[in-house]
């Protein structure tokens, strides 16, 4: 089973459902019950693979706090590898705090903390563990990401990026050459002006990426509609539809669709079946509420996929 080095962010997520919003100065008493949820894209990408039967090596930074051993306890659980697991002395644990509003929108405040604190120590560190793969998100800081890329890519590892959430700031041209880039829609857009939202526009979008980024593949995530797979090297592409479930709550739907796939390529070498293995994987994660308490295990997928 392929081992995949998981470099990227750990959060704990504090979630308030409201009645309603406060105005400046006000105090409002709410009766609902607040909670801690484990999040962060990385965390949930690493529990991802765990829970699909892959080896994951999970490379992030942690405060020396309560938040930071809950968030370390549960990763052991789940049977990460956690060596590259480390924790700042001086920064906090990151923390996304979301206001639920009782129609279900939210706001969400991300305080990073210990996150953007990563070193190139700390990577070279989680490198040494010879991975079969380096996954990257774009939650740490930018320097961090190009870094371990390029650090990866000379040592002959394949890189996978799941470009959330984007920056329009953030330097594309300066990645080495990847294995895959994969941005949803919103994201997409960010990178190019484009909208994804038809077969055309998928690929004028992808595109537009391969003029700016370095990879051998480019999948967008197209949400209820699945996914489009472009090849760099054959300038071709086609929309890979969802498998249609009742959608009740869409966190950490991506970070589990972009963990699904690296999994199953390395497995497989066939790119068309893991974007139809990650759609299955994505389509029960939204079909659950929560982030790393909706994923789904090798054995639910199997079953659902029959």
């Amino acid at each position: 089973m392929p081992n995949i080095l998981i470099i990227s962010s750990a959060n704990m997520d504090f979630v308030m459902p409201l009645t309603s919003l406060p105005t400046r100065g006000q105090t409002v008493i709410e009766s609902g019950a607040y909670r801690y949820v484990p999040g962060g894209k990385g965390a949930n990408s690493a529990v991802a693979v765990a829970r699909l039967g892959g080896n994951c090596t999970f490379c992030a930074k942690l405060g020396r706090d309560d938040n930071g051993d809950a968030l370390a306890a549960l990763y052991e659980r789940e049977g990460i590898d956690c060596r590259a697991l480390y924790r700042s002395e001086d920064t906090p644990t990151g923390l996304a705090a979301i206001m639920v509003e009782s129609d279900g929108s939210n706001r969400i405040v991300v305080y990073p903390g210990a996150n953007m604190t990563l070193t190139e120590a700390d990577i070279d560190r989680a490198l040494n563990t010879n991975p079969d793969a380096l996954y990257l998100q774009l939650e740490i800081s930018h320097s961090a990401v190009l870094y371990a890329a390029k650090a990866a890519a000379a040592r002959g590892i394949p890189v996978f990026i799941d470009a959330g959430p984007a920056d329009a700031t953030f330097a594309l041209e300066q990645l080495p050459p990847l294995a895959v880039f994969s941005p949803n829609e919103s994201e997409a857009e960010i990178f190019t002006g484009i909208c994804p939202d038809s077969e055309q526009t998928c690929l004028a979008c992808a595109e537009a990426l391969a003029a700016r980024v370095k990879s051998a593949h480019i999948v967008l995530k197209l949400g209820s509609r699945g996914a489009y797979l472009y090849d760099t090297s054959a300038k071709t592409g086609e929309i890979l539809p969802s498998l249609p479930v009742k959608a009740v709550d869409t966190t950490a739907a991506g970070d589990a669709f972009t963990a699904a796939l690296t999994l199953h390529y390395l497995k497989t070498g066939d790119m068309t079946a893991a974007v139809r293995f990650a759609n299955a994987v994505g389509a029960l994660t939204v079909s659950r509420a929560g982030a790393s308490s909706s994923l789904p295990t090798k054995e639910e997928v199997e079953n659902f996929l029959k």
